[in-house]
């Protein structure tokens, strides 16, 4: 019983690290809250597990599956390259740095844009197609983040039935 106790606390913390990580993407996010439940369930071996592994994975799954969805399909239909999106994440690196909190974002979006002006050879087509693609990631971030949520309520049900009926 004091192996499920830690496991449950160490599986709660991977959701809530994982929850955090999907809004600042510097850690795992929804992979870190699946190997969370996953442990959860292979450790307490009850129907409170299995269900919540299946509900909660699913969730996950689907979070990071609409995420890259969202994303892809309107980098594609702005044709922002990966080369852009990569220009972007150097530039998240670099602001993560320079600006405490926010420089992550401001960081990503300072990148994506200059790459885009320079891609484009106009600052008038650039602005528009990096303001898309950032409302994309958003979007996606949020059903995301929304998935994960609702994966944790899952996970918090779950185990309070679990040790309340043990």
């Amino acid at each position: 019983m004091a192996l499920d106790i830690i496991i449950t606390i160490i599986s709660a913390l991977a959701i809530g690290i994982g929850c955090v990580g999907i809004i600042y993407p510097i850690l795992p996010g929804s992979v870190l809250a699946l190997a969370g439940v996953l442990l959860w369930a292979f450790t307490v071996r009850s129907a409170e597990g299995w269900w919540t592994l299946g509900l909660a994975g699913t969730l996950l799954l689907f979070g990071m599956i609409a995420q890259l969805l969202l994303t892809g399909r309107t980098l594609k239909r702005e044709r922002i390259p990966n080369s852009s999106t990569l220009w972007g994440a150097v530039g998240a690196v670099i602001g993560m740095f320079l600006i405490p909190v926010v420089g992550l974002f401001v960081g990503f979006a300072v990148g994506l844009f200059l790459s885009e002006a320079q891609r484009r050879r106009n600052l008038a087509q650039a602005l528009p197609a990096t303001l898309q693609a950032l409302k994309s990631m958003g979007l996606g971030i949020v059903v995301e983040f929304s998935c994960a949520l609702t994966a944790g309520t899952v996970f918090t049900i779950a185990a309070i039935t679990y040790f309340v009926t043990a």
